[in-house]
């Protein structure tokens, strides 16, 4: 027996065999109990009392920050003050005659006092309920065959049913009407359930997702309740109970169960808006291969150009940050230049089909559904190979083509030597090139998440339909235009939005780490293999003998690999949580993927025939 177990069959005894102290103790707690608001710990604690994630996340700074006082009537408040999450142990050990004999003390009416208080509770958490399926951003988010029943109206009449049978002491009528009140419950949790559905038309908020998990907290909450109110024998129910209190005091007091748990609907959503885009990047078969050549092809060829410009822009000599600003413009502009075109850039790829493969385990995660899996991580390998492959031959030939030309047509280099020295200084592989290139790869991710957030943005505020119909744009555009508009920029606002991110996020954030005198760079492999070109072509090809240039060949091969690695790596994390695949599963994963690699490695190199 622990330790506060056995001190508390000590008070219990020592009130049994002592009346006038037991009378004192009754006194007090009896006192107690009638002061306080019992209603307010069972109905509302653990629930916000705003419709907002960020209210809630600043009521419980203020809980950890601010001292509590226990000169309160709200005994939700004073919970937390009496409770630490440690006493689960103790108190799930009491057995139901000390918790008899306890509840005595506290209140020498029997069952009546936390009863009625049980009763006022439901009623709360029922009008509490009532009003979420009311909402707008939640109702029309709802499939209408799941609202077809009214289960939301009906609740408040089902409830006061309940409540009037206990109280009138109609046991039956009580059991009959509380099971249509649960059901009624599942109900209201089918119909929030079937929101998820819906995101791709209409998009979703943190706030839908806090109110989500409210309402089904409560509903949970409501039926404990019941338990309780219901049960011949109550103990067990309400030992339970406090249990779950417990369990949420815990939860209370912290902000990063909160936000993992309401950020992970979200996340999904900005993952599947991500996967729509990225599936278009996964080769199946050798003529998919070939088109995924052609279109990194013709990426290289642009990234050679853009190389070009970085090396005009650092030449004028400007303030860092607009320096940085110049270079995010050139990068992004390249990069939608590279996208209205059809063509990509092999980077960009990883991000983008780390979700659309974690889509591939939607259906689950049995034996057929990970060898599926397996498949497509082949598929993606092989097509990341052949857009680094056209990207680099392209780039680099075009870069060293446009340096010689330039020098053999005005009779001076376009690169000059010492720009080309520097390149060879910083793209090394003996300095700080690997980290960089990792943190190139974190920039890549953070550009498929905001490009999944603005889509997002885009569809919750349904701008496509402003365009398509607003009166103003109609007026100007034409009805006709208006509409393939708005459809352009549905499909286009991810692509645009992850396009233009990315290449400010190369030109500004080195700019503004530099503020912080933090020596942040970027190393992007197309980027850097244009850079190398164009200073090999600055100091003739008798550099193509000196270390220097090979450490910074080899520095290039391991930034692409970083570059694709960590940035699909974060991609996949966050697709697989957002899904609910656990770390058990996550293990089996792998270890497919490892057979499959020593069974047949080709298949992740070579695309299959037809």
């Amino acid at each position: 027996m622990t330790q506060p177990t056995w001190d508390l069959s000590a008070l219990v005894k020592a009130a049994d065999g002592q009346p006038e102290f037991r009378a004192r103790l009754q006194g007090m707690l009896a006192g107690f109990w009638r002061e306080v608001d019992k209603a307010a710990l069972f109905a509302e604690f653990g629930f916000g009392a705003r419709h907002s994630l960020f209210g809630e996340v600043g009521r419980r700074l203020r809980v950890q920050w601010l001292p509590q006082t226990p000169d309160t009537p709200d005994l939700a408040e004073l919970f937390q003050l009496l409770f630490r999450p440690a006493d689960a142990r103790w108190i799930e050990r009491l057995d139901d005659a000390t918790l008899e004999r306890i509840a005595t003390l506290v209140d020498p009416d029997g069952a009546s006092g936390w009863r009625t208080a049980m009763l006022d509770a439901i009623t709360i958490l029922v009008s509490a309920v009532h009003s979420s399926g009311y909402l707008s951003p939640l109702r029309r988010r709802m499939d209408s065959q799941a609202l077809a029943g009214e289960p939301f109206r009906q609740l408040t009449r089902a409830a006061d049913a309940v409540r009037e049978a206990v109280v009138e002491g109609r046991h039956a009528d009580a059991l009959r009407e509380a099971n249509l009140l649960r059901g009624l419950l599942d109900a209201c949790r089918r119909a929030a359930a079937s929101v998820t559905g819906h995101l791709e038309e209409y998009g979703v908020s943190v706030d839908i997702v806090y109110e989500l998990d409210q309402m089904a907290r409560r509903t949970q909450r409501i039926e404990m309740l019941l338990d309780c109110v219901l049960a011949p024998q109550p103990m067990p129910a309400l030992r339970a109970l406090v249990l779950e209190l417990l369990r949420v005091a815990e939860d209370d007091r912290g902000l990063r169960r909160l936000l993992a748990r309401h950020y992970s609907l979200l996340a999904r959503q900005v993952a599947e808006r991500s996967a729509e885009t990225g599936s278009h990047y996964i080769t199946r078969d050798r003529g998919e291969w070939r088109e995924m050549l052609r279109m990194a092809a013709g990426g290289g060829a642009v990234i050679a150009g853009t190389t070009y410009l970085k090396f005009a822009i650092a030449a004028l000599g400007l303030a860092a940050f607009w320096s940085g600003f110049w270079s995010g413009v050139n990068y992004a502009a390249s990069f939608v230049v590279i996208m209205l075109l059809h063509w990509t850039v092999a980077t960009k790829q990883p991000a983008m089909t780390a979700p659309a493969m974690a889509e591939s385990l939607a259906a689950g995660t049995g034996d057929a559904e990970i060898e599926a899996f397996v498949d497509r991580v082949a598929q993606l390998i092989r097509s990341q190979a052949a857009g680094i492959i056209g990207n680099l031959a392209v780039c680099a030939p075009i870069a060293l083509t446009i340096q010689l030309a330039w020098e053999g047509i005005f009779g001076v280099p376009l690169v000059g030597e010492r720009q080309g020295e520097y390149v060879l200084h910083s793209l090394t592989l003996l300095g700080p090139t690997l980290f960089y290139a990792a943190f190139t790869g974190v920039l890549l991710f953070a550009s498929s998440l905001i490009a999944g957030w603005a889509e997002n943005w885009f569809v919750y505020h349904r701008l496509d339909s402003a365009i398509a119909w607003n009166p103003r744009f109609v007026a100007r555009l034409g009805a006709p235009r208006a509409q393939r508009w708005a459809a352009w920029w549905r499909a286009n606002i991810s692509g645009l939005v992850a396009n233009v991110s990315l290449g400010m996020m190369l030109g500004l954030v080195p700019a503004l780490a530099s503020f912080f005198a933090l020596p942040l760079e970027v190393r992007h492999v197309t980027l850097s293999t244009g850079q190398l070109a164009a200073a090999a072509g600055a100091l003739g090809l008798d550099v193509l003998r000196a270390p220097a240039f090979w450490w910074c060949a080899a520095g290039i091969l391991l930034t692409g690999v970083l570059n694709l690695t960590v940035s699909f790596w974060l991609a996949f994390k966050v697709a697989l949580r957002s899904r609910g695949i656990q770390v058990r599963e996550r293990q089996r994963i792998t270890a497919a993927i490892w057979r499959r690699l020593r069974r047949d490695p080709l298949s992740f190199v070579r695309p299959p025939k037809g």
